[in-house]
């Protein structure tokens, strides 16, 4: 088995870009906030990452995500260095919206990804 050493010369960057209640919090943990961008700025960060070859953690909000941002589209294809993720706004019901679970709900219906509220236990 073959270890890879750290690459201590190019840390990896923890970016959040989307709402400000929820950037407060990500900034509060470490990461670089980027509140309310517009899909504008947003694409050109993500642009700038892909042009520096940067490590990345980027997470962004749902409605960030749901835009049609370029180089989004295009870090998210290529995985690997730049991985990103999203997050629901606060107070609303976490929705699955990978590939996988667009698959499932065309194979068993919507119905069988969505969750209880918190804190409730289905019956059997």
């Amino acid at each position: 088995m073959t270890e890879h050493a750290p690459d201590l010369g190019h840390p990896t960057r923890l970016l959040f870009l989307g709402e400000e209640t929820l950037a407060d919090g990500f900034r509060l943990i470490g990461f670089e906030t980027y509140p309310n961008p517009t899909p504008e700025e947003a694409d050109r960060l993500l642009r700038d990452l892909r042009r520096d070859q940067a490590k990345a953690l980027v997470i962004v909000d749902d409605a960030l995500m749901a835009q049609q941002i370029p180089n989004l589209h295009r870090v998210r294809q290529e995985g690997g260095r730049i991985v990103v993720i999203a997050v629901p706004a606060l107070g609303a019901q976490p929705r699955l919206t990978s590939e996988v679970a667009q698959r499932l709900a065309s194979l068993f219906g919507t119905a069988t990804l969505e969750t209880a509220p918190s804190g409730e236990r289905e019956s059997s």
